[in-house]
């Protein structure tokens, strides 16, 4: 019998034209794609808290359509453009994943896809068995 794997689609425009999926569940394991902070109708807050809350929501809730939750989370990676976003950047995933302490990487880019994005956040995280 062979695994199981289902998607989550977080209705992203780029995700039919890429071919990829906001999140992906194979068994136990889940992973959520690069998940950028765009909100409703494609806004973008130019604040750099606000933008890491807005990624941890879209990818947290790709995270629970496919049955998982923060405390599922083994590892996280920030995307940052800046250095001057790091305290903020920081300071929420503290809120989020403080209590979980997931293995985590913050990585300075050169850019990302537009450039109002300050943060991309992605997640790894491996469910209880059913």
């Amino acid at each position: 019998m062979g695994t199981t794997r289902s998607a989550a689609s977080s209705g992203s425009p780029y995700e039919g034209s890429v071919g990829f999926s906001r999140a992906v569940r194979v068994g136990q394991h889940i992973a959520v794609s690069g998940t950028a902070p765009i909100g409703e109708g494609g806004q973008v807050s130019l604040d750099p808290g606000q933008q890491t809350r807005r990624c941890w929501e879209i990818a947290l809730g790709a995270l629970a359509e496919l049955g998982g939750t923060a405390e599922d989370v083994i590892r996280t990676r920030h995307y940052i453009t800046d250095l001057d976003v790091v305290d903020a950047v920081s300071a929420v995933h503290g809120e989020i994943f403080g209590a979980v302490r997931p293995a985590s990487t913050m990585v300075r880019v050169a850019g990302l896809l537009d450039e109002r994005w300050l943060v991309e956040v992605e997640l790894d995280a491996v469910v209880p068995e059913d």
